[in-house]
């Protein structure tokens, strides 16, 4: 897998402006807002900035919370972790393994198979529909 890689402006050139926030600024939507929190269409969310495939919708879950849930990536490679000690608070960051893209946190918290959740932000994805090629 490449790294995709691109200046500040090529962001900023193909994202949204909550899009590029969110994503590349590490910044969050507010709850019960975001585009997909409450979608229950089948098939594959694609990160927003490279397109890689990270989470199957069959893997999403109802969490309360207002952001779309996922109690697994597509695959161990889809995302990586990184500690995060903002807001005076430890949490997980996950981003896109591709591209950097901040998509939200993991919490300890999430049903089985895996008892994770991973909160992610709609304005960081793309939901393609099973018949959609993805």
């Amino acid at each position: 897998m490449d790294k995709v890689q691109k200046s500040d402006q090529e962001w900023k050139d193909q994202l949204s402006p909550e899009q590029y926030r969110i994503c590349r600024q590490h910044g969050t939507e507010p709850a019960f807002t975001g585009e997909y929190w409450n979608t229950k269409t089948p098939g594959m969310y694609h990160c927003v900035c490279c397109d890689q495939p990270l989470f199957d919708a069959e893997t999403k879950f109802d969490s309360g919370t207002g952001w779309p849930s996922f109690h697994s990536p597509q695959g161990e490679d889809a995302v990586s972790e990184k500690e995060d000690r903002t807001l005076w608070m430890r949490r997980t960051e996950v981003l896109c393994s591709r591209c950097d893209a901040h998509l939200g946190h993991v919490f300890n918290d999430g049903p089985a198979p895996t008892g994770l959740r991973y909160c992610i932000n709609s304005a960081s994805l793309k939901h393609k529909s099973s018949g959609s090629g993805g």
